[in-house]
């Protein structure tokens, strides 16, 4: 059992797709989890379907789809960082390694759940994972918590090998698909193919989502 788990990621639904069923796991098991979301992804390009989002609403259905999402993963620790959607990638990654740093030092965490840089896809996915190692790396060799990083490159196996940690997220897959849910504006469409049966590649990807979710460890080198 952890004593603090830190899950650091940019965006509103990145938590609950990439990791709802782990973190679920973790808040069964009765460890706190702080989550440190960087934006609000206030320049996605999902509007709900039928679309009941508009560009000016956009960010506070973001932050209220994430808020609930959070209370349905039973995070009760959810920071905002206030930064640019899709400009992460601009920030200075020195001070946004010192801010993640602060929230370390202040929480302890025993383990931290962020994206793998180079291997996320996304510019900010990347950057706020850079910027995670940037702000563990300042820390001495011997109070480093482990750093299970998510990886969505299709070279990922081949550059980065199997997966560290594999966790089976069977027993809270319910949990994880309510947590996607609430994220209305972003998963609305894919859920209603998944659900429809007739659009079997949005049917496997959710499955995917719904079985087990992996994590590489990121590898300081001193």
């Amino acid at each position: 059992m952890e004593r603090h788990v830190l899950v650091v990621l940019p965006h509103p639904d990145d938590e609950s797709f990439g990791a709802g069923g782990t973190i679920a796991l973790h808040r069964q098991a009765g460890t706190p989890v702080t989550y440190l979301c960087g934006t609000l992804g206030q320049m996605g390009r999902n509007m709900g379907k039928p679309f009941f989002a508009t560009r000016e609403r956009l960010p506070d259905i973001r932050k209220s789809e994430l808020e609930a999402a959070c209370a349905v993963l039973d995070i009760q620790d959810l920071r905002f960082m206030g930064l640019r959607d899709k400009t992460v990638e601009f920030e200075d990654p020195e001070i946004l390694a010192n801010r993640i740093l602060a929230v370390i030092n202040e929480v302890n965490p025993t383990l931290i759940i962020t994206q793998y840089p180079g291997f996320a896809v996304h510019p900010d996915h990347n950057a706020m994972g850079h910027a995670t190692v940037l702000a563990v790396a300042k820390l001495p060799k011997e109070s480093r918590p482990p750093v299970h990083c998510m990886a969505m490159a299709r070279n990922r196996f081949d550059a980065l090998g199997r997966p560290d940690v594999v966790v089976d997220i069977t027993q809270t897959s319910k949990t994880k698909l309510n947590a996607i849910r609430a994220h209305r504006s972003q998963s609305e469409g894919l859920l209603q193919q998944f659900e429809s049966g007739q659009d079997m590649a949005a049917k496997r990807r959710v499955e995917q989502f719904l079985q087990q979710e992996m994590f590489w460890l990121y590898p300081f080198e001193d």
